[in-house]
């Protein structure tokens, strides 16, 4: 069952020689290395044609947005079918290896379509596949449901521990396996390993005891997140009402198409204000969006500073992280898309989201925390190198917005069952 993640760096000829094909394959190419701003012309050319000679394949760009995602779709309901039917056929099964195996081939398919993927994170101009969208967007269900099927067949089993709620592990399997294409991390040394050690995390869990949610409470890691949480604040005073309103604009244009896909035009639009209302009053889209990310910025790097340094146990402080990480999430949920999709493209070529958010310098103290706490026996080692366990622990210590909507503490609650104790039976 289990496929290769990294997709084939020199593009094969269509199989059945089709200029559409290659012309499919090629888009695919920029869109994944470019978001959806890639224009018809940088595919003619990237293609060796002219602009006018796409149109004998295409109508638009939008027809060939529709066409990957379409072989997207067609893609991941294969996997999802050909997995129920696996289970069906056998219910008492080695559920570990299938679980890992299901999971490696939602993350391969997720690499060879992350073009795809990238496309249906944002919100789309009007256009032929407006339709397709909805449905696109998101963890596909099929594939959720094939998850549940497999986790159930591990309930049954013994494997996986009774309280554990099945939709929700699958929804986070299934986001996690689909954010290894996605992720700027997908290429890295290692990646092939990323399914199993993610894998890892969520099932056997990353504390070498289970920690009692009464200590976890009251440890000075928790109490120190309790206490930054506390000073936190949407957006700044600003003695401007017209500038404050278009920051908060801009954090939800910016949240929902992206940065690049956003234009000062589109902030201008949704605000009711003209495109020189905007530049007279923040400037530039590069300064538009410091200033909306500045206070979520400072807000994280406080959040991760005041818990890594209080006087707490390895495992106390990754639940004060998954704490403070919720909290960000309810409260600056703009933001945080933002910083998701920087994490899911390459960075902006005129801002660098990633450093002003010290990605960098999170993932050098999560390696630090993990060393610490394999050596000193409080954590279980997932596999992996140093460096790609603090990759897939980056990703993971943040909880979905579908998990957070639920409640603060049903998200901390779900995270401690799975990333510290582990959803599988400890035998």
């Amino acid at each position: 069952m289990t496929r290769r993640l990294t997709a084939t760096a020199a593009k094969a000829p269509p199989a059945n020689g089709s200029r559409r094909t290659e012309i499919l394959d090629t888009a695919a190419e920029l869109f994944a290395a470019s978001g959806p701003r890639v224009s018809l012309k940088e595919i003619a050319d990237a293609c060796g044609i002219l602009p006018g000679s796409l149109y004998h394949h295409f109508e638009s760009k939008d027809a060939i947005v529709l066409e990957l995602v379409q072989r997207y779709q067609a893609d991941i309901d294969d996997i999802a079918k050909r997995a129920l039917a696996a289970v069906a056929r056998s219910g008492r099964r080695d559920a570990r290896s299938f679980i890992l195996g299901l999971a490696t081939d939602i993350a391969a398919c997720a690499v060879q379509h992350r073009g795809a993927l990238l496309l249906t994170m944002y919100e789309s101009p009007p256009g032929a596949w407006d339709d397709l969208v909805p449905s696109a967007t998101g963890t596909p269900a099929t594939i959720e449901a094939a998850m549940v099927a497999a986790l159930g067949m591990g309930q049954r089993s013994g494997f996986i521990r009774p309280r554990i709620d099945l939709p929700m592990l699958s929804q986070r399997v299934c986001q996690s396996m689909l954010q290894v294409g996605v992720g700027v991390f997908h290429r890295s040394p290692g990646e092939e390993q990323t399914p199993a050690v993610k894998c890892r995390m969520l099932l056997d869990g990353l504390a070498a005891q289970s920690p009692a949610d009464a200590d976890l409470d009251r440890s000075p890691a928790h109490a120190a997140a309790d206490g930054v949480i506390a000073t936190w604040q949407d957006l700044g005073p600003d003695a401007d009402e017209r500038a404050m309103m278009l920051r908060g604009v801009a954090r939800a244009e910016f949240g929902r198409r992206g940065y690049e896909a956003t234009t000062i035009r589109d902030i201008a639009a949704a605000a009711g204000v003209s495109t020189g209302s905007v530049y007279r009053l923040i400037g530039s889209k590069d300064q538009l969006l410091e200033s909306v990310m500045r206070s979520f910025a400072a807000s994280v790097n406080a959040g991760w500073k005041t818990v890594l340094d209080s006087d707490s146990t390895a495992i106390e402080k990754l639940d004060g992280l998954m704490w403070v990480n919720i909290n960000l999430l309810a409260r600056f949920g703009d933001e945080f898309r933002i910083q998701l999709a920087w994490l899911r493209q390459s960075p902006p070529n005129t801002t660098d989201v990633g450093a002003s958010l010290s990605i960098s310098s999170r993932l050098r103290h999560l390696k630090v925390l993990l060393g610490h706490g394999i050596r000193e026996g409080e954590l279980q080692p997932p596999g992996g190198s140093a460096e790609l366990r603090a990759q897939c622990l980056l990703e993971l210590i943040w909880m979905s917005e579908q998990l957070v909507r639920a409640g603060p503490r049903i998200a901390l609650a779900f995270g401690r069952e799975t990333l510290l104790r582990g959803a599988a039976s400890r035998r």
